[in-house]
Parts: C-alpha cells; sequence; structure tokens
C-alpha cells in the first residue's frame, strides 16, 4: 500500500460546509481520449470485471463490479467455501464418502452437456475426491453430490449458501442451486466473486493448492483445468473459469507476483479464445498499472481551522478514519484533496467535534468523504479576552 503525502495543501473556508458547484469550461477535443481513459483505465473487453488486492481486500478497480449478474460456475467457489469450513471444523472429513443420487447424475453426469466428473449413478465417492472433481474439473455432478451429500438436498445448501454468503459481506449474491447453473434467482456480483475467491485464499491455505492442479483423473478420464491463467501467467495459482451460454465465458484468476497477490475477475467474454488472450492481459495489468493507496490516515492533521472569540485563535483538524482506495497509477497523479467546513468555528471548541469534511476525488473513482474533528479543545474567552479583541478592532 502506497501512502501519498503532502496532498492536503490548505482548508476550504466555506459559507457552507459544501463548496459551491462551478460549471467547468468545455473540454477541448484534444482530451477525449483522456476522459475515456480516466473513466476506465483497463479497456477490458468484459462488461464485468473487477480487480482486486489480494493482501488487503481491497478493491483496486471496477466496472460494474457490484451489479448481480449470471455468474455461472463460478458461483462454486461458495460451495467450496462451505465444505471448507466442515472439514475445518470437524463436521465434515475427507474420506468421508456421499451416494451420487439420480439428481446428480441426471443433471450434472456424463449425459449433460455441462461440465462433469463422469460420476457413476449410485457409487460411493469421497469427499476429498469429490472436491478434485469439483475444483479442478468442475464437476457438475460432483457439486451436486457434495451439496446433498452435506445438507440433505441441493435446494438446502443453496439456501445455506445465501445465508452464509450474507455474513460475509457479500451483498450481491443469492444462489438456487449448487453448480452455477442459470436460473433467474442465481445471482452474483464480479465484486463477489473476488472477495469469495480472497476469503478462500486467506482461509483456507491448507485447501488452495487444489486450485492450481492442472489436471485430475476420475472413472478413467484425464480432464484439465480450464485455468489459462494458469499456463500463461507465472505465479497463477487459481482460482475458477466458468460458461454458460446465457453469461459468455468468465474467469475468477489470482496469481502472486514479486510477493504481492492480485485477483482479477471477468465476465460476459465472447469465446473461449477472448478469455485465454483477456485473462492474461487484465492481470499483467493488474500488478502493473493498479495500487492500493493510502491518502490519510486516521488521527493526523489535514488542515488548520480559524476560530473566533476563542482563546487560541485556530485549531487544527484531523481525519476521522483512515482513508485509502485502489486506483491506477496515473488516476493516483491527478488525485485531489480539500479539507470543507463552515467557518472561522465559533469556540467554545471541543476536542473530537465534527467540523467539516475531507474529500479526495480522482479520475475514475467514486468520490471519497470523511468527517474532520477538532484537534484540541479551544475554550471561550473571557469577558475581559473579549473586551480587549473589541478594542483591537478584531
Amino acid at each position: 500500500m502506497r501512502l501519498i503525502a503532502g496532498l492536503i495543501a490548505s482548508a476550504v473556508c466555506a459559507a457552507s460546509l459544501f463548496a459551491a458547484a462551478q460549471t467547468p469550461a468545455a473540454s477541448p477535443p484534444s482530451a477525449a481520449a483522456a476522459e475515456q481513459f480516466a473513466a476506465d483505465p483497463l479497456n477490458t473487453l468484459a462488461p464485468y470485471a473487477v480487480i482486486l488486492d489480494g493482501d488487503s481486500g481491497e478493491i483496486l478497480y471496477s466496472k460494474l463490479g457490484d451489479e448481480p449478474m449470471i455468474p455461472a460456475s463460478m458461483s462454486k467457489l461458495m460451495l467450496y467455501y462451505l465444505i471448507f469450513e466442515r472439514i475445518r471444523d470437524g463436521r465434515l472429513k475427507l474420506e468421508d464418502e456421499f451416494t451420487v443420487s439420480e439428481h446428480a447424475w441426471r443433471t450434472g453426469g456424463a449425459g449433460t452437456d455441462g461440465s462433469t466428473m463422469f460420476l457413476k449413478l449410485g457409487s460411493k465417492v469421497s469427499v476429498e475426491n469429490l472436491l478434485k472433481g469439483a475444483v479442478i474439473q468442475s464437476g457438475n455432478d460432483a457439486c451436486i453430490a457434495l451439496a446433498e451429500g452435506a445438507a440433505g438436498s441441493e435446494e438446502a445448501f443453496a439456501r445455506e449458501m445465501t445465508a452464509r454468503a450474507a455474513e460475509l459481506g457479500l451483498t450481491h449474491s443469492t444462489f438456487t442451486n449448487a453448480t452455477g447453473l442459470d436460473d433467474p434467482g442465481h445471482r452474483m456480483s464480479a465484486a463477489d466473486i473476488a472477495r469469495i475467491s480472497f476469503l478462500i485464499i486467506r482461509d483456507f491455505p491448507q485447501f488452495y493448492p487444489m486450485f492450481r492442479e492442472t489436471s485430475f483423473t476420475w472413472n478413467g478420464i484425464t480432464q484439465p483445468n480450464r485455468n489459462p491463467l494458469l499456463r500463461e501467467v507465472p505465479g497463477a495459482d487459481g482460482v475458477k473459469t466458468g460458461h454458460l451460454s446465457s453469461s459468455g465465458f468468465g474467469l475468477a484468476g489470482s496469481a502472486v507476483r514479486e510477493g504481492k497477490r492480485r485477483i482479477v475477475v471477468l465476465q460476459g467474454l465472447s469465446s473461449e479464445a477472448e478469455r485465454r488472450i483477456e485473462g492474461p492481459r487484465v492481470m499483467r495489468a493488474a500488478f502493473a498499472d493498479f495500487q492500493t493507496y493510502q491518502f490519510v490516515r486516521k488521527d493526523v492533521e489535514v488542515a488548520v481551522a480559524d476560530v473566533w472569540l476563542g482563546q487560541a485563535p485556530s485549531v487544527p483538524l484531523i481525519a476521522t478514519q483512515d482513508v485509502s482506495a485502489g486506483l491506477h497509477v496515473a488516476a493516483a497523479k491527478k488525485m485531489r484533496a480539500e479539507v470543507v467546513y463552515k467557518g472561522p468555528l465559533y469556540a467554545p471548541v471541543r476536542k473530537g467535534d465534527v467540523v467539516g469534511e475531507l474529500i479526495v476525488t480522482a479520475p475514475g473513482m467514486k468520490e471519497i468523504r470523511v468527517p474532520v474533528a477538532a484537534g484540541a479543545d479551544v475554550p471561550k474567552l473571557g469577558l475581559f479576552g473579549r473586551a480587549m479583541r473589541g478594542l483591537r478592532g478584531e
């Protein structure tokens, strides 16, 4: 995380808390390219895209990142998380066996058009092998078998997925199945897919190596991991692809470079070839072009406010919270920050009183507003002091 220092040059003493709006001059034609770049510096072909700092969990880039969409197989990440939790908590063991039901076989088996582990109807399969079939091969039959074995039915497990997602802060996710097959009530946002990827990596390091396995063999059939990053990006180690005719081609990918991790999510690409090209390109950009910047830290002085009829003529203003955001490196150079307060302040002023706002802006970034507070007490002048001020014409 990079710290931007020296950006708050002075406070803006306004007649009201918010500065008056000004009409900008018309942009010259030469500025059109710059405006387009500021609006979308990644310039990805994917309709939905997110870049997440895999160390801090900070969103560095978002294109419709909070919009619920058809997640396809990437929603299986939520299933993996719940199964990993059960194993960690002792509620499941890797050697436990689940029976492949007719529903799992018919909905996700060899006779379907979707991804399958090629499980045999009525066979007993260990949780460990079902996880490998689900994670590496994206087998729909394996996912349904896991859901039924863990919760009694796929529908019950889907309800648990929705409830647990809400608890984890995935606010744009609802699930109706364990596979990601399209259903009107089955949706996730790109940001939620990035966050559940982050949580799997953070919370289950003992299971995460499974995601970088390049192939798995079951029932005499070897299938490759479809994640193109594993073959084309150094340091790539996960996490999930997805495809439906209704959603296009998607990718949740993660990689580590020089000790830093990035997670990218793309959805809605037009072909597998486009995903194979765009995935590595976006991952390279995630490392080279996007950073988390610390604009200011909590309790740091950001401005000085004038005080009327106080025992001190001014008081320091401090930020009430840390301010950080993910930005393209070019946008960070154009970041602007100002403190706006209604002034002068009238004594007495008490330390901790919120008196204004720190406003941070940058191209392509949603405006950030942070309350600022008085950093010290300033008592009101006594009668004699006010009289002396009056004699001096102050």
